[in-house]
């Protein structure tokens, strides 16, 4: 007889949100990270909740979505990755995605992926953000394999807010290595480095996004944006030979099995020219944002896309 099926003794949990600028510039990597890791590894994401409910509403919103629409700018110019033409506001709350994020992991680990990217997409390439119930499920409208209704029942649950509220409270318990010192200086590897950030009663979180892996021989976090070669040299310290280098799929493949390829990712994660046909490109205000047709056809920035040539 055989047992049950035997868990992974590595864990990594990503503290993330859906609407953070470094969490989608770090895309790339992490989906690289996934690929080379496989089924070898627990992948648990911890959202954060970066905009809370108890946030102070701006006096000026329209001077607040300015100066954030240049942060964001800012933080696209060091990672690459798209940001939209126009950003509507900025998000009034983190909550709806991250309870819709959360709802999703009920139907697997590709659908969840799938909702999260969507989420993302909503403020990075549309400019607007899902930080209401009706626009986080709203944003992933056509994602493959999704059960609409089961997942607005499950984001509405006692359930999945508990959940999240146990990842904003996990967020908020750093491990003593990202906490700052008082000697912190500017690092040459990373604009982000990641020290934990001081929250309005005196606590810290972890900085966004932050990826802790825990493994028999020990702990580490790799906080901030960083390298591929970060997290790689922390998986081998940890576990040797657990990150396996993976042959880059041809771009068609690529697009079929994410859907969705920013610039970064295409060149990180395929390998031949570019574009596949039928690729459909949509126009951002840093670089393009690469859907396959049968994405373009269900996703909200689809109408406004190119396909590619034959």
């Amino acid at each position: 007889m055989t047992g049950p099926p035997r868990r992974p003794a590595v864990e990594v949990v990503e503290y993330t949100d859906p609407l953070c600028p470094w969490a989608w510039g770090s895309e790339p990597v992490f989906r690289r990270l996934r690929a080379g890791l496989g089924d070898r590894v627990r992948w648990r994401r911890a959202y954060c909740v970066l905009f809370d409910h108890d946030d102070d509403p701006p006096p000026d919103p329209a001077a607040e979505t300015a100066w954030y629409a240049r942060y964001v700018e800012d933080v696209s110019a060091h990672t690459g990755a798209p940001r939209a033409r126009r950003l509507s506001r900025v998000a009034v709350s983190s909550w709806p995605s991250s309870l819709v994020a959360k709802a999703a992991e009920r139907q697997g680990d590709e659908v969840a992926g799938r909702v999260l990217r969507r989420l993302r997409e909503s403020v990075f390439v549309l400019g607007e953000p899902a930080d209401t119930p009706a626009l986080a499920e709203s944003a992933v409208r056509g994602v493959p394999g999704l059960d609409r209704e089961r997942l607005a029942a499950d984001a509405a649950s006692a359930a999945v807010l508990e959940a999240v509220r146990a990842d904003r409270a996990e967020a908020r318990r750093p491990v003593r290595e990202v906490l700052p010192t008082g000697s912190e200086v500017p690092s040459g590897r990373s604009p982000h480095p990641g020290t934990a950030k001081e929250t309005a009663d005196g606590g810290y979180r972890y900085a966004l996004p932050t990826l802790l892996v825990r493994a028999p021989s020990g702990c580490r976090a790799v906080p901030g944006w960083r390298p591929y070669e970060e997290y790689a040299s922390a998986f081998e310290e940890l576990s040797p030979g657990l990150l396996t280098e993976t042959a880059r799929p041809a771009p068609g493949a690529a697009l079929a099995r994410y859907r969705s390829l920013t610039d970064p990712e295409r060149t990180l994660l395929t390998d031949g020219p570019w574009p596949p046909a039928g690729a459909v490109r949509v126009g951002t205000g840093n670089g393009p944002v690469w859907l396959h047709p049968d994405e373009a056809a269900v996703h909200p920035a689809g109408d406004g896309g190119s396909p590619a040539a034959p």
